[in-house]
């Protein structure tokens, strides 16, 4: 009797399996083994260099406008070159430097940027704080009072200058006018030092109460409800958790907030500029609110000292190096402190 031999079948392949596996490189055609090696070289210089091309644009930037400028700066400090033949140069050393320490007009627009700093940064955070803590509770419309805090500072200083000129003008101002109603003489704002310089911070306050109340507010919302209900139930009422609870949990947005406005300050330039059109390089007739930042444009532009203002530009940039040694040194103690 004839035996039957059966052979088993390949079982069929089940749907949705596996993908059959990709042929090894050996098996590939040489033409498609070079078009794929080709491919990955390229992905891996793609992945290794991106984010260099990615971040370029702005270390091409700040070598051209901001690395450029300093080093050259520091060069002309160390030269005596006029704005009329800038690449004439003649080497002075620390003349230049020596100088400032004899200027006393450098010091006084020093003692200028230092008060007319106090007088607009003061105010103005301690505004924009008790302005935060208002916006901060729930109000109709507070939306629009958030955007309404922002139009300041969205106004240009030329725009802002020239209607603080009308404001403050001497005969027709309307400053003057109010304080005249009750009894009070007219104030010479422009020529006189203490009323200048109070309204050339008023500018500065005006434009920037809104935008640092807005960073208050958003330190605000990320303090945690819960410190609030706790403080209400041991019976602390509003100001008291404003005392206890807000302002310890908003220490580093304050200080950030003094140290950033205490930089605006040194470099205090637009507004004293444009608030005497006539005098505005020199700050007044007497000097009375020029600001390091007018005092160096002086130099520089009105009596064509490129040396000279580019060490007094160096002394403002090592002024902003204190500061910031400063606020790392607090921020450090606070943290440490926390």
């Amino acid at each position: 009797m004839a035996t039957r031999h059966d052979t088993a079948a390949a079982p069929p392949a089940k749907e949705g399996g596996a993908a059959p596996a990709r042929p090894p490189a050996e098996a590939l055609p040489p033409q498609e083994a070079k078009r794929r090696a080709r491919l990955s070289r390229r992905w891996q210089r793609d992945v290794r260099w991106s984010p260099y091309a990615f971040v370029s644009p702005f270390f091409l930037l700040f070598a051209a406008f901001g690395l450029f400028p300093l080093i050259y700066t520091a060069w002309a400090s160390l030269h005596t070159v006029e704005l009329t033949a800038p690449t004439d140069m003649q080497w002075a050393g620390l003349k230049n430097y020596a100088r400032i320490f004899d200027d006393e007009f450098y010091w006084n627009a020093a003692k200028n940027t230092l008060t007319i700093g106090i007088i607009s940064t003061v105010p103005q955070l301690m505004m924009a704080l008790g302005i935060a803590h208002i916006l901060n509770y729930r109000l109709r419309a507070s939306t629009f009072y958030r955007v309404a805090m922002l139009a300041p500072y969205a106004t240009s200083i030329a725009s802002a200058s020239l209607l603080f000129v009308l404001l403050f003008g001497r005969d027709y101002g309307m400053i003057n006018w109010a304080l005249g109603s009750i009894g009070i003489d007219h104030i010479d704002w422009q020529n006189e030092k203490w009323p200048s310089q109070f309204a050339v911070s008023s500018i500065v306050i005006w434009r920037w109460t809104g935008y640092n109340a807005l960073i208050y507010l958003a330190a605000m919302q990320a303090i945690p409800q819960d410190l609030y209900e706790s403080a209400a139930l041991d019976g602390a009422n509003r100001w008291q958790q404003f005392i206890h609870v807000t302002l310890p949990s908003l220490r580093p947005t304050i200080l950030f907030t003094v140290v950033v406005s205490t930089i605006g300050a040194s470099q205090l330039f637009g507004e004293p500029l444009l608030f005497n059109a006539n005098k505005g390089a020199s700050g007044g007739a007497e000097h009375q609110f020029q600001t390091l930042g007018l005092y160096m444009y002086e130099q520089g532009w009105v009596n064509q000292h490129l040396g000279r203002a580019s060490a007094i530009a160096w002394t403002m940039f090592l002024i902003l190096i204190v500061i910031g040694i400063v606020n790392y040194v607090i921020s450090r103690r606070l943290r440490a402190s926390s």
